[in-house]
């Protein structure tokens, strides 16, 4: 009757050694520690690198703990935040000698000291939120004005090639602001241009004004477009900010929306502002431009002439002067995908670019009528540019697909595609608060979490231990196992903790005991009505078990609805109730019944359990 077969048991011994593993890595603690990242595309972080830092390690007589090539960056751990601070320094003046000019991001972060056993199984400890870890907090307020200056700029481009295309002559087309002004000479000529802009261009509210001999048409962004120009630069922001902080390796960041024009950026871990300043300005934003093959362009190149006016002068990745004229032709934004390739013919590594439907046009465009010429691929990073490729336009490309090539390693296409993906920024941000957290205010709140969810746990099994006695103590041995997997759950999520999420820790204890004290109090109820023992136990899990389910869906529902519609901190809190409901009726039922089963199901004249007084009516 209370006997559960070998596979329950082969479960619970599962459940219970996967969570102690993946809760381990959690009480070994963090490192302080200094990564070294790449601060520029045509930057490589290999093991010359590596090399050049503990060479730089050595000569300040510093000593880490271990320094180490992992993916992108090179981390070197030491044991204690003052050696941190020295060896950041030695680092610093060893790599990064020109600070305008960095070629890599040196920074102080915090790293596992988990054992290498634990890494190779992917046990790793929870991450762990500003408010625990320590880190720096940004407010970024987004320049919503140059957003919409932005779009007014490429709808004026629109509308010049809308009307070219429709062979309607203009007196000119001129941005002023966020205003689109277009010049005609008659009233034909002004319905002709009016019937192209409410085909073509339904976001725009239109008013004419007579200016002598000519008329005067403004295009304006409609309110409600502008507002969703916005909304689309706050979001791309948001993505182009998640993007390249993932890619620095910053743990578990948190970015999100405030307001209708405010970004919030918090770095745990990160506690060198000006580092995590660099890393929120590190964007790469791509521009195509035809090459000047002019005479004096040419002797520009060569070093015995001038710059023509309306060209640049940048270099290519060898090096080599190239003479690019300042018309900008398509940008990052006509860039709907960027991936690593290689050339059919050649194979040469290469980025495969995969423009939108308006970037398509043009360039097939700018290809047909520039057959012969050379057009500059540039990419820009902290303002400077670099000509990725300039190749000869051999034919007219058309399908919006085009293909960067030359001089590039495999890591160099991997590394330009994953930034261009990354994208630009649609509008400039500006930083209007920092914050840094120090690890020392982090340890405090730890240990204060800590604490009371120790202390929290403690109580209530020393309730149960008194009151249910034998029961009692299976109990708490569940709200134990409880613990342990709602731990390892979080650490194999890799979710982030933080004080709310302490404090839904704690919770969630005092909810997982109530489960049992149904069971327990069922198990009572039974004897009470003169039901023999091991009738009394099978009788008190199975009548208990729907009540357990209806209370703890209800509390789910609440928890599901503060994770769907919460933010920040709730949702923090919210992530921690809903799965330790899951790990509660896991623990509060399956593995106390398997304790008890064990215990009292193999004893087939059981004459009583151990479960507290069972208060009998009187006759």
């Amino acid at each position: 009757m209370n006997r559960y077969p070998v596979w329950k048991y082969a479960i619970i011994v599962i459940a219970l050694v996967v969570g102690a593993l993946y809760t381990l890595p959690n009480f070994f603690g963090e490192a302080p520690a200094v990564q070294v990242s790449s601060a520029k595309v045509t930057q490589k972080i290999d093991t010359a690198v590596l090399a050049r830092v503990e060479e730089a390690l050595k000569a300040a007589g510093v000593k880490p703990d271990a320094v180490s090539l992992e993916g992108a960056s090179i981390r070197a751990r030491f044991d204690s935040t003052d050696v941190q601070l020295r060896a950041k320094d030695a680092i610093q003046k060893a790599l990064v000698p020109d600070a305008n000019d960095a070629n890599f991001v040196v920074a102080l972060n915090l790293l596992s000291r988990s054992p290498t056993w634990l890494s190779a199984l992917n046990a790793a400890p929870m991450y762990l939120g500003l408010d625990l870890r320590g880190g720096v907090h940004f407010m970024l307020q987004v320049d919503m004005s140059a957003a919409l200056t932005k779009k007014a700029e490429s709808l004026a481009g629109d509308i010049r090639t809308a009307l070219r295309e429709k062979n309607i002559r203009h007196g000119g087309i001129a941005r002023n602001g966020q205003t689109i002004d277009i010049r005609v000479r008659d009233t034909a000529m002004l319905d002709a241009t009016r019937r192209v802009l409410i085909d073509q261009f339904a976001d725009l509210q239109l008013t004419e004004v007579a200016e002598g001999s000519d008329i005067k048409l403004s295009a304006t962004i409609k309110p409600v477009a502008a507002r969703n120009v916005q909304d689309q630069a706050l979001k791309q922001n948001i993505t182009t900010l998640h993007n390249r902080i993932n890619e620095l390796g910053v743990a578990e960041p948190v970015i999100q929306q405030q307001g209708l024009d405010r970004i919030v950026v918090q770095l745990p871990g990160v506690q060198d502002t000006a580092k995590a300043k660099d890393i929120l300005g590190r964007t790469a934003t791509l521009e195509l431009r035809m090459v000047d093959e002019s005479t004096e362009a040419r002797s520009a190149e060569s070093g015995t002439g001038a710059v023509p006016f309306g060209s640049e002068r940048f270099l290519e990745r060898n090096s080599a002067p190239v003479i690019v004229k300042k018309q900008v032709i398509l940008t990052g934004e006509n860039l709907t995908d960027a991936q690593p390739g290689f050339d059919s013919q050649t194979q040469e590594p290469t980025v495969n670019l995969t423009l939108d439907a308006k970037g398509a046009r043009i360039f097939k465009d700018i290809t047909r009528e520039s057959v012969g010429k050379r057009m500059a691929i540039l990419l820009f990073e902290k303002g400077k540019g670099e000509v990725v490729t300039a190749p000869v336009i051999r034919s007219e490309i058309g399908g919006g697909r085009v293909q960067i090539s030359g001089r590039m390693t495999t890591a160099e296409a991997n590394d330009t595609a994953l930034l261009l993906r990354a994208g630009s920024l649609a509008a400039p941000m500006e930083i209007i608060e920092e914050r840094t957290i120090g690890p020392s205010l982090g340890a405090e709140n730890i240990s204060k979490g800590f604490a009371s969810v120790t202390w929290g746990f403690v109580a209530v099994a020393i309730f149960m231990c008194v009151y249910y006695l034998l029961f009692g103590v299976f109990s708490s041995l569940a709200l134990g196992v409880n613990l342990l997997l709602l731990v390892a759950i979080l650490s194999m999520l890799q979710a982030t903790l933080t004080l709310p999420g302490m404090a839904a820790m704690a919770l969630v204890l005092g909810m997982a005991i109530d489960a049992n004290v149904l069971i327990n109090e069922r198990v009572r109820e039974e004897l009470r009505n003169g039901a023999s023992p091991q009738a009394a136990i099978h009788a008190g899990y199975d009548r208990a078990w729907a009540t357990i389910i209806d209370s703890n869906v209800t509390t789910l529902i609440a928890g599901l609805a503060l994770l769907a519609f919460g933010s920040g901190p709730v949702r923090g809190f919210a992530v921690v109730h809903c799965l330790g409901i899951l790990t509660s009726m896991f623990s509060g039922v399956f593995f106390s019944r398997g304790l008890v089963n064990l215990w009292y199901g193999r004893q087939k004249k059981l004459k009583s359990v151990s479960i507290g007084t069972v208060w009998r009516p009187e006759p």
